[in-house]
């Protein structure tokens, strides 16, 4: 077993990539998907020495497959939304604490104290069906928030009007999450100047509209809102941790999670940073599940670790962190 405690305390490059490969070792010893997926492409531990080297696993397993250790059972499943008729990804997980452990602390990486925020959520889509992982995240934060403003608003978007005005007017530090269609319904009753509020959406229309190209639902979403940046999170039912970006779409990853791009020509194939490829993502707290997920997003990477996602594959089914189509 692989010691959990070093995976949030990582601290340089050297070290996520030493616990990196010792988790891709643990998980080929003990994960029958991953092994199988694994011993499919040929590629065994002994010529594994750098992350690059590392196969990726094609996010439809999770939709086929229970990626799971063996001999452990799921404490929880957490379902994609999807869409009507399509097959939802399945994520199981075993050990409840390491997402807490990873949201919680990703959020502080990025932005501070959770304490210090009122939290104010508008994710109608996700209240209405069980297993979101999102919803899950939220909630936790919202209790952790410790704020009596705190909540969720499903469709009362009056209320939800009343009181981020009211808390910005106060000069309160506020966190406006919210899926990207209901943000907009928002700003199509109410007008806002706010000065003291985050405004984070985390993308898709969920077919209630037509989906927009990043720049162009920003620019509606920062002129409703009366703010200078729109932020936004980079998460998934296949991942237990989350990327930030605190406007223009620049993601950041807190120091157990990292991007990569791979050449959409050649899917087992990483590229070099600043070209348009498929997002592979390793995430280190997914140690109980599989840590290195081929996802089904476009996008670019940068030098410093930063990526940008620019669109999906066209077999690509509509998801939650479709927020950009080309």
């Amino acid at each position: 077993m692989v010691d959990t405690v070093p995976i949030f305390n990582i601290s340089s490059a050297n070290a996520f990539e030493a616990l990196a490969l010792q988790i891709f070792k643990f998980q080929f010893d003990n994960n029958p998907v991953y092994r199988s997926f694994c011993d499919l492409l040929y590629k065994h531990p002994s010529e594994v020495h750098t992350v690059k080297d590392i196969p990726f696993l094609p996010i439809d397993f999770f939709k086929t497959h229970k990626v799971l250790l063996k001999g452990t059972d799921a404490q929880t499943t957490f379902t994609s939304s999807g869409t009507t008729g399509s097959t939802p990804s399945a994520h199981h997980v075993s050990d409840l604490s390491l997402y807490e452990t990873s949201f919680r602390r990703g959020f502080q990486h990025h932005y501070g104290a959770i304490e210090t925020y009122t939290i104010l959520a508008l994710l109608p889509s996700y209240l209405e069906r069980n297993g979101s992982s999102l919803t899950y995240m939220v909630q936790d934060l919202i209790l952790k928030s410790k704020a009596p403003d705190s909540g969720f608003y499903l469709n009362d978007l009056s209320a939800l009007a009343k009181k981020l005005k009211a808390l910005d007017a106060q000069g309160k530090k506020v966190l406006l999450i919210g899926v990207s269609f209901a943000l907009l319904d928002l700003i199509e009753q109410e007008t806002f100047h706010l000065k003291h509020t985050v405004v984070m959406e985390t993308g898709g229309m969920k077919g209630r509209r037509k989906e927009l190209i990043r720049e162009d639902l920003h620019a509606r979403l920062k002129k409703g809102f009366g703010v200078s940046h729109i932020h936004s999170e980079y998460g998934m039912t296949e991942l237990l941790s989350q990327g930030y970006s605190k406007g223009n779409g620049i993601f950041t990853t807190p120091p157990w999670m990292r991007a990569y791009s791979r050449d959409p020509q050649d899917p087992l194939t990483l590229q070099a940073f600043g070209k348009t490829g498929g997002l592979n993502i390793v995430d280190l707290a997914n140690i109980n599940s599989c840590a290195f997920i081929a996802t089904q997003d476009l996008g670019r990477v940068s030098k410093n670790g930063t990526f940008e996602v620019i669109g999906r594959f066209d077999t690509a089914d509509i998801r939650g962190c479709n927020l950009m189509v080309l």
